[in-house]
């Protein structure tokens, strides 16, 4: 694809340019990457708006395929950095985004990748448009890094963004409730149905934005021994806290006695706990 000035080349967010693109390059997707390929261009700019990036802003994409979403993340002026597990893509990219000098294609595996090498030390965005199957390792692996991200902005199946932006009692509400949660202020940005992808998925997707916090949700003395109250609370929905908990491996007695110290009632689910009641309980362990 000749180098054009940027205001005047095809958008990639096309069926019509993306299957061109494919073609030319010989590409198929990669079901073991759990590839679709964007084709919608307002749900490109809808992405786009959601990170609320400046020139200048410094933004992480995970997955950038063939550079539909890059494209439009690269125009604000943002520096874009891409990273891609896809050996075949970076040479694709090379092309397709061929004039925008402000991103940076980086091959490899987001999961073991040296984000803060690949970064540098001051805050960044990510926006991803992430392979389903790798949806929550990639966002539990953001923030459990504790990395200076103030902004995730990522494409999800819709029925993950439910269990993001659970509250207590409901069939949604769980443990991806509760993390994503003690660590940003989720929200739902928009519906994408599968005719918005080549191929089409079988389930309809959902642009979610959480925004990093300052500090997590609610204080506790221990993390890990959190979130082990945590999956231990919904590792058994079915049963009460105090069964689900010891079905986790904590003693009964002293499940007893922090639940008494929590004021807790035993006999409850842990669908129903706050994160400020599985912080006091978490305490009181």
């Amino acid at each position: 694809m000749d180098a054009e000035a940027k205001g005047i080349r095809p958008k990639i967010a096309s069926r019509e340019v993306t299957q061109h693109i494919l073609k030319a390059f010989g590409l198929r997707t990669v079901r073991s990457f759990g590839q679709n390929f964007l084709i919608d261009a307002g749900v490109v700019r809808g992405i786009v708006e959601a990170a609320d990036l400046r020139e200048g802003d410094h933004v992480l994409e995970v997955g950038p395929g063939i550079g539909t979403l890059t494209q439009a993340l690269a125009e604000t002026g943002a520096q874009v950095t891409a990273v891609e597990i896809d050996k075949k893509l970076p040479a694709v990219l090379a092309e397709t985004l061929a004039g925008y000098d402000n991103v940076t294609i980086v091959p490899g595996d987001i999961l073991k990748a040296d984000i803060p090498a690949i970064m540098g030390e001051g805050a960044f965005k990510v926006v991803a448009n992430l392979p389903y199957y790798i949806t929550t390792p990639t966002l539990m692996t953001l923030l459990e890094r504790r990395l200076p991200i103030t902004d995730i902005v990522t494409m999800v199946q819709k029925e993950v963004a439910a269990r993001m932006v659970a509250r207590p009692g409901g069939k949604d509400y769980g443990a991806l409730s509760i993390a994503v949660q003690y660590y940003t202020e989720p929200r739902v940005v928009m519906d994408v149905p599968p005719r918005s992808f080549l191929p089409a998925p079988e389930v309809t997707s959902c642009v979610t934005h959480c925004r990093v916090r300052m500090a997590p949700a609610v204080p506790v003395q221990d993390e890990p021994c959190f979130f082990r109250v945590v999956r231990a609370a919904f590792g058994q929905r079915r049963k009460t806290l105090a069964n689900a908990l010891k079905g986790g491996g904590f003693p009964k007695e002293a499940i007893r006695d922090a639940l008494e110290r929590a004021g807790i009632d035993p006999t409850r689910r842990g669908e129903t706990l706050s994160l400020a009641e599985f912080a006091r309980l978490t305490d009181a362990f």
